[in-house]
């Protein structure tokens, strides 16, 4: 990380994934700092799943908005997509 990063604080990137529009998952908000944290305040608003991986969001940001994401991220994305698919099932079987 570097002075200028630290100074900033958190990064945040948001993903929809609608297989009906898209082969992959689209970025659909980034930010540092105050945006992050903004992104993050939102998603947890809206009962969204967050998982805190710096790597993936470091790569993620750099994916312009509106734009899939590349097949060379989609190994990564899955296993996000896995944690949130599990975390829907653990919800779903909380309510029953």
């Amino acid at each position: 990380m570097t002075n200028n990063e630290k100074k900033l604080g958190r990064s945040a990137v948001s993903l929809k994934y609608d297989n009906q529009i898209h082969k992959s998952p689209v970025v659909t908000a980034k930010g540092k700092g105050l945006i992050a944290e903004k992104i993050i305040a939102l998603a947890k608003k809206n009962n969204v799943p967050i998982k805190e991986d710096p790597d993936l969001v470091h790569l993620l940001s750099k994916v312009d908005l509106n734009k899939e994401i590349p097949a060379s991220l989609y190994h990564l994305v899955a296993e996000l997509l896995s944690f949130v698919y599990r975390l829907n099932g653990q919800y779903s079987s909380k309510i029953k």
